[in-house]
C-alpha cells in the first residue's frame, strides 16, 4: 500500500462529499446529510472549507475536512469538521497520518488550538484522540438552530 497524504484540490471535492456521506452512515445519520455537492464546491472555492486527503493510487480513501474559526478565549483555531478513513484502509496508520497533517496545518496557520467533536459512543475515536493527548470535554453541550 502506497498512500499519499496531500492537500485537497477542487477536483477532489466530489470524493470528499462521498466520504462525508460514508461518515454519516457510520455515525448512523445518513439522512442528516442534506447539503449538496454544489454547496461543497462553492464552499471549497470560497475557501470556507479545506481538506487533506489520503490517496491510494487515484482513489481518495480518507480525509480531514476543516476550517478556521476563532475562540474569544484562546484565539485562532482550526476546526476539524470531518475525519474519515474508509473501513478497508483502517489500522494502517492512515488516520494518524491525516491527523498529524491536520495538526501541522493548524500550527502553520498560527492557530492556538485544534478543535473537533467526537460522538460519545465512538470508543475507537475517543481512544484515538486520547492517545494523541487530546482533552475530551464532557461538560459543554452543543447548541444549534436550523434554518
Amino acid at each position: 500500500m502506497n498512500i499519499e497524504i496531500r492537500k485537497a484540490s477542487m477536483d477532489d471535492v466530489p470524493s470528499l462529499y462521498n466520504l462525508v456521506y460514508e461518515l454519516a452512515v457510520f455515525e448512523k445519520e445518513p439522512d442528516a446529510l442534506t447539503t449538496s455537492l454544489e454547496t461543497y464546491q462553492e464552499a471549497f472555492s470560497e475557501k470556507l472549507i479545506d481538506a487533506i486527503v489520503a490517496v491510494d493510487g487515484y482513489v481518495i480513501v480518507g480525509m480531514v475536512l476543516y476550517y478556521m474559526t476563532f475562540s474569544t478565549w484562546k484565539g485562532k483555531s482550526l476546526y476539524l469538521e470531518d475525519f474519515y478513513v474508509k473501513d478497508a484502509y483502517r489500522q494502517f496508520g492512515i488516520g494518524q497520518s491525516l491527523f498529524d497533517a491536520y495538526l501541522e496545518e493548524a500550527k502553520s496557520r498560527g492557530a492556538t488550538m485544534a478543535k473537533w467533536q467526537v460522538l460519545d459512543w465512538n470508543e475507537v475515536g475517543i481512544n484515538f484522540y486520547k492517545k494523541n493527548n487530546a482533552v475530551i470535554e464532557t461538560n459543554w453541550w452543543n447548541g444549534k438552530i436550523y434554518f
